[in-house]
């Protein structure tokens, strides 16, 4: 079965794109490649418990296996040693991405305390996107109560533009929500 906002995109969000930048193809509007989810651990990822719970979280929020990253460098100052573990990371393409972005802005996104929106700032000179997350514990198939210690995600969105005010736009269209100019 295809994801809601993959069908979304395909029918409504790539032709709306196309005519509102006057592309000369659909094909030339901007698309969304990847999505990869970040959780670093620092000094807890020496520890096989906390490290073990972490990879039950994520491979719950995203649907698939996480693998665990590796310090490149020695540090002290940051009590570092090269090669031990730093933390977690996801790589979400095709289906499992639209579903996740689906779940991310309909039912995550507003359930975190406080919420204003996303800052438009997060976009890079390419158009990727990139946002932090304090809390994973927002996403609905992670347990409030198992949850040991609330931990941050890093969530960028990888997108083929030309632009970021393309970018932009594509983002805008999957309900994103974004803080407005003029808005506190």
């Amino acid at each position: 079965m295809i994801p809601r906002l993959k069908e979304l995109y395909f029918k409504e969000i790539q032709p709306s794109l196309k005519t509102q930048f006057g592309f000369k193809n659909i094909y030339m509007g901007p698309k969304i490649n990847k999505i990869v989810l970040n959780m670093g651990l620092g000094l807890d990822g020496n520890d096989t418990k906390v490290l073990k719970s972490c990879e039950e979280d994520l491979a719950k929020i995203t649907g698939q296996k996480p693998i665990i990253t590796k310090f490149k460098k020695s540090v002290a100052n940051f009590k570092t040693r090269k090669g031990s573990n730093a933390g977690l990371k996801v790589t979400l393409r095709k289906d499992k991405m639209y579903e996740f972005i689906d779940r991310l802005v309909n039912i995550a996104l507003p359930r975190i305390k406080d919420f204003r929106g996303l800052s438009p700032n997060g976009f890079d000179k390419f158009g990727n996107y990139t946002f932090g997350v304090k809390e994973h514990i927002i996403f609905p198939e992670v347990s409030f109560d198992r949850a040991d210690k609330i931990r941050g995600i890093d969530i960028i969105i990888v997108i083929a533009s030309k632009d970021k005010k393309h970018s932009y736009a594509l983002l805008e269209k999957l309900n994103f929500p974004f803080i407005k100019k003029g808005e506190n």
